[in-house]
């Protein structure tokens, strides 16, 4: 079994040889999916309408690249799993929680960011209006 498979499959999802198939397909990317349907339309066209159909289903036709997502997914399994030495867990813990606060400080920046943006168009808006009716009473006035 590839290592894409070993973190695709779970232990309630029974791993038959259409699963198999499928991590086999998503390690090697879009690629070998788009090959696979091709060939099921040349050997019997009802499997190559059948993947198409899965693919453009599960977003693997318009999607990333099935072999970016499981990277993905192994990457988050790895920075969650103990490393045994209790000193880098405790720092990497650490380093996590840390992140995960900058990460909310950036993004209560950002909110305050778009705020002041949408206040600052917003005025705009206002002395833009207060302006046109202001020179629309100016036309009248200098029209009587």
């Amino acid at each position: 079994m590839t290592p894409a498979a070993t973190y695709t499959d779970t232990p309630s999802r029974p791993s038959g040889w259409l699963t198999r198939a499928e991590a086999w397909l998503d390690a090697r990317g879009k690629g070998a999916w788009i090959a696979a349907m091709v060939l099921g339309f040349i050997f019997f066209w009802p499997v190559g309408l059948a993947l198409l159909a899965y693919m453009i289903w599960s977003k693997r036709m318009f999607g990333k690249s099935c072999t970016r997502r499981n990277q993905m997914t192994r990457h988050a399994y790895g920075a969650m799993k103990p490393s045994g030495n209790s000193a880098f867990d405790a720092y990497k813990a650490d380093t996590l929680r840390r992140l995960e606060e900058e990460q909310e400080q950036f993004e209560d920046f950002l909110q305050r960011l778009r705020e002041a943006k949408d206040k600052a168009e917003f005025d705009q808006f206002m002395d833009d209006r207060a302006e046109k009716a202001r020179k629309a009473r100016q036309d009248e006035a200098e029209d009587a």
